[in-house]
């Protein structure tokens, strides 16, 4: 039990690392979204996808382990969560306040991290909208009934198909 303890601890610390990792390319592909250069979000999506998948690896790695300690200890490797598993170790105070210190430390980091990912999310959706609208405005101008027409000093003036000075005052 005490080596698949070292081995979760490990593989957790290794998560948090990877995560402490992400927080930093999040906040400059913020900025990136806000600048708005498709390349450099490129490049930053790439890197953000390879931190990602390797923290993916390595939460396989920790499912294993926990099912590997729920066998030990006869548990349910579904109900086993780390909270659980500290009050499981209340006999052993030194493991205990490890996967206490280190689950701490993973909630902090994954709560500063899901608020990065939050707002990048929100400027994704707003950039989205903003697309959405202009492809809408494009198309609403190309079916306006109306023709343009530019005179000698360059200014546009609409016509709906009525004669200026048409208005009709009975109305």
């Amino acid at each position: 039990m005490a080596s698949l303890m070292e081995d979760l601890l490990t593989v957790l610390d290794s998560e948090r690392e990877i995560y402490e990792k992400l927080i930093p390319i999040s906040e400059r592909k913020t900025e990136i979204l806000v600048k708005g250069d498709l390349k450099e979000l490129e490049a930053v999506t790439q890197e953000e996808q390879f931190l990602v998948d390797k923290a993916a690896a390595l939460g396989k790695q920790r499912e294993s382990t926990i099912a590997n300690i729920g066998v030990v200890l006869n548990k349910d490797a579904a109900t086993l969560d780390l909270g659980t598993l500290a009050n499981l170790l209340g006999k052993q105070p030194e493991e205990r306040e490890k996967l206490v210190k280190v689950h701490d430390s993973l909630k902090a980091v994954m709560r500063r991290l899901v608020a990065v990912n939050e707002r990048n999310k929100n400027l994704i959706e707003n950039s989205l909208e903003m697309i959405e609208f202009n492809m809408n405005f494009i198309q609403s101008t190309r079916m306006s009934p109306g023709v343009n027409n530019y005179d000698r000093n360059a200014s546009s003036s609409f016509s709906p198909g009525y004669s200026s000075g048409s208005f009709d005052a009975k109305q």
